[in-house]
């Protein structure tokens, strides 16, 4: 009785600790200053692994266990509550081996991690992942010894090559990132800024002969001001590119120097010398230890009739529910099915499979309908004309914007000066009725109209590879605008061009400051990232009427993303946050041009592998800048063109799952819902969120699970194409964010509400866009 009223206390204590500390959490992020930096760098450094640390106080029953688990792997350690616990040896059926500490089925602690190619991981684990201080030896003999964040290199490290070169300095995402060294095996080095895995910034070579080189760098290359100096003192200044001399480069001799010495030296050998001094790639790992799942048995509490399922331990449920019972192989190469013993696998194998997440799965799959093509909408918008009572305002913004784009300007270098990006940077032009000295007359009432910044969005549209005759005529052709029925949920107004290349969008006063604020580094990141998905940002103008009124409209000119000769099936909103996340449309009620949002979405999109990649690696870099930016709620708009529908409306699917869970081919439907040729299928011409090749998977919630970000997929694939890109880049995690930040925490879940401060939302968006986003091999 004492024991079980001591495990009674324990239990409570547990929980009452747990209800204190969020409760404590919540207080100090509603209650405390304003800035919420200290909870955020709490939950920042959580990450995934929140969730495990809150449970950190419960107790659990931990015996010693030896497994050969359903499909085949092989565990022996310890065991708590159906899941490894302690220190254990889990080896799966691929030959990939892990022997160290787990917790709750996770590997956390330390620990070694062994691919069957011969690389190993040796050190500190978290969530899964490789997180802490650890070694990485590499099948080939590279070594990385130092800081590991998500099975990435991240923080100090040093990292040695199995061709003699090494790395000692600082790591970001899995590449070079900041101050380091990288010495060659004939020990020529470099010493100096890295970024993104090349050499960029300052820094300094030397050659092993002595000579050496210090300035700028840029892709790996020397590009701006430096000297070049050789070992006997003699020395060359002047600023290098590989475009050609200097004309103004001064060679500056030694005091020992007789002759010419160095003085024909051409500073284009520089580039040569450097040719075959290239930074090693080092190994990559196919896979990682977060992404191996563990299947496991669980006793079956609700009695015989329970159907036996699978669950890895993260969660993850395959659905295979039509089954009645699992079949397994024996260790005699026979099968048998859910209820046969093995004796070494013990009784657990008597046991249902987790089915924590699947309760109503099979019921909701049985009642799935087909899914339909959207019905037909009319053309987005209310053509603007005479009589209309924005009439006035788009002449004027046309007027405006015809006199912008043709007024004469001087070809403008991608290299802006500063001056160009000031918020003071603006033209103003009066534009009277009857005309002046530089304005057509016109039939509207006369106005003020303002340029912000024009240098830089010529040279943005430049970069864009916009024509400004095309531009001219998409924006102030003879076609009116045509304004959207409704303003957005901000109280913007938007209009569209007649060709739907352009959208023109009305500003708040303190969107425009937070525009102009990253704009430098808005241009630099579409100058560096030609695939960046950043909605793209054509001019920033502004109608001042004259008299009485002096009424300022101000607005900004970006592309259509859903500007494509393929019709868009379905549209997404994702922002990877729940509450309110959804239009409330039942499926009969969706059209073409429907928005849908992260609750309603019913699908796992599957991009090809190299595709998926690039794809990860450019969100990480928008959020990045994002995040530095101070900006949040943004979202990623996705449009779907399904490309196999009856002439009924249905849409057919490729492929499905069999029970046992294997894909098979069901064949290429021969109807096709357009008579359009399909997107570019060609890899090397597919552009980042433009018309992508790709696949859908189906996915189903549970019944109950209202607020269920992602569904349980169920092995129903469509052939598709795919167009995305964040939008929405323009609001402030100001104060009133934070007050809607602080209110709604106390009615709601607080990670479920979309106003959070920019690092969080970064995370969060992340993390929720990178699981609806999978790589298909």
């Amino acid at each position: 009785m004492i024991g079980k009223d001591s495990g009674v206390m324990k239990a409570w204590e547990a929980t009452m600790r747990k209800t204190h500390a969020v409760a404590k959490k919540r207080a100090n992020s509603i209650f405390g200053t304003i800035s919420l930096a200290q909870v955020t760098e709490e939950e920042d450094n959580q990450d995934d692994y929140d969730e495990e640390d809150e449970n950190e106080n419960e107790v659990y029953e931990v015996y010693l266990e030896e497994k050969v688990l359903p499909n085949g792997d092989y565990y022996t350690g310890e065991w708590a509550n159906n899941f490894p616990h302690g220190l254990g040896k889990y080896l799966w059926t691929d030959g990939c081996m892990y022997v160290g500490d787990w917790y709750k089925g996770k590997t956390k602690g330390k620990g070694r991690f062994s691919w069957p190619s011969g690389a190993t991981y040796e050190g500190e684990f978290k969530g899964g992942y490789m997180c802490g201080t650890g070694t990485y030896t590499g099948c080939s003999g590279d070594t990385y010894k130092g800081h590991w964040e998500l099975n990435l290199k991240h923080g100090h490290g040093f990292k040695s090559y199995a061709n003699g070169d090494w790395f000692d300095g600082e790591w970001k995402k899995g590449l070079q990132d900041g101050e380091g060294r990288y010495e060659w095996k004939d020990e020529s080095h470099y010493m100096g800024e890295w970024r993104n895995g090349s050499i960029c910034g300052k820094g300094s070579f030397v050659w092993a002969n002595g000579n050496k080189f210090e300035g700028f760098w840029e892709d790996g290359v020397p590009k701006g001001n430096g000297i070049f100096r050789w070992a006997d003192g003699s020395s060359y200044e002047g600023n290098f590119s590989k475009d050609g001399k200097d004309p103004n480069g001064t060679y500056h001799p030694s005091e020992s120097e007789e002759g010419e010495g160095h003085s024909n030296w051409d500073p284009q050998e520089l580039y040569s010398e450097l040719s075959g001094y290239l930074v090693c790639p080092g190994d990559k790992v196919q896979v990682m230890p977060s992404q191996k799942r563990l299947a496991v048995w669980r006793s079956a509490k609700t009695g015989e009739s329970a159907k036996n399922r699978r669950m890895s331990v993260d969660g993850r449920v395959s659905i295979g529910l039509d089954r009645t019972a699992d079949r397994l192989q024996t260790l005699d190469g026979g099968e048998s099915d859910g209820s046969a013993k093995t004796p070494t696998m013990g009784s657990d194998l008597e046991e249902d499979l987790t089915a924590l997440r699947v309760e109503d799965a099979a019921e909701n799959l049985a009642q799935l309908q087909p899914l339909k093509a959207p019905k037909k909408s009319k053309r987005q918008g209310e053509t603007i004309c005479k009589g209309h009572k924005n009439y006035e305002l788009m002449l004027n913004l046309q007027l405006g914007l015809r006199h912008s784009i043709a007024r004469p300007a001087p070809t403008a270098s991608l290299d802006l000066k500063p001056s160009a990006f000031d918020p003071k940077e603006k033209v103003w032009t009066r534009f009277p009725p009857e005309g002046s000295k530089y304005t057509p007359p016109h039939p509207s009432c006369d106005f003020k109209w303002k340029d912000y910044c024009p240098v830089v969005f010529r040279t943005l549209r430049k970069l864009f590879m916009v024509d400004p005759a095309d531009y001219m005529l998409s924006l102030c052709g003879n076609d009116a605008l045509r304004e959207l029925s409704s303003p957005g949920k901000s109280g913007s107004f938007f209009y569209l061009t007649n060709d739907d290349k352009y959208m023109i969008k009305t500003m708040k006063k303190a969107e425009v400051k937070v525009l102009l604020r990253l704009l430098p580094s808005y241009y630099n990141h579409f100058r560096d990232y030609k695939n960046t998905l950043l909605t793209k940002y054509y001019g920033l103008h502004c109608v001042k009427l004259n008299g009485p009124i002096q009424k300022k409209v101000r607005f900004i000119i970006m592309g259509n993303l859903f500007c494509s000769e393929f019709i868009t099936h379905r549209r997404y909103d994702l922002k990877g946050s729940s509450l309110g996340r959804t239009s409330d449309k039942p499926e009969t009620e969706i059209s073409e041009t429907t928005i849908l949002k992260d609750l309603d979405l019913n699908f796992i999109f599957q991009l090809e592998k190299s595709h998926f990649e690039e794809f990860c690696r450019q969100v990480d870099l928008d959020c990045e800048i994002l995040e530095q930016e101070g900006v949040m709620d943004y979202s990623l708009l996705v449009g779907i063109y399904f490309k196999d529908i009856s002439p009924d409306g249905e849409i057919i699917p490729i492929q499905s799952r069999t029970p046992a869970g294997d894909l098979e081919n069901e064949g290429t439907p021969d109807t096709t819902s357009e008579a359009k040729d399909e997107p570019p299928s060609d890899p090397s011409s597919v552009k980042l969120g433009v018309n992508m090749p790709a696949r859908v998977e189906r996915t189903v919630r549970r019944s109950g699970c209202e607020l269920q970000l992602i569904g349980e997929p169920i092995g129903e694939f469509y052939n598709v194409s795919l167009t995305f890109g964040i939008i929405d880049i323009l609001q402030d995690y100001d104060i009133s964010k934070k007050l809607e930040h602080a209110y709604k925490s106390i009615q709601y879940d607080p990670t479920s509400i979309s106003a959070v401060d920019p690092i969080q939302y970064s995370r969060r968006f992340r993390d929720f866009i990178l699981r609806v986003f999978t790589g298909n091999s």
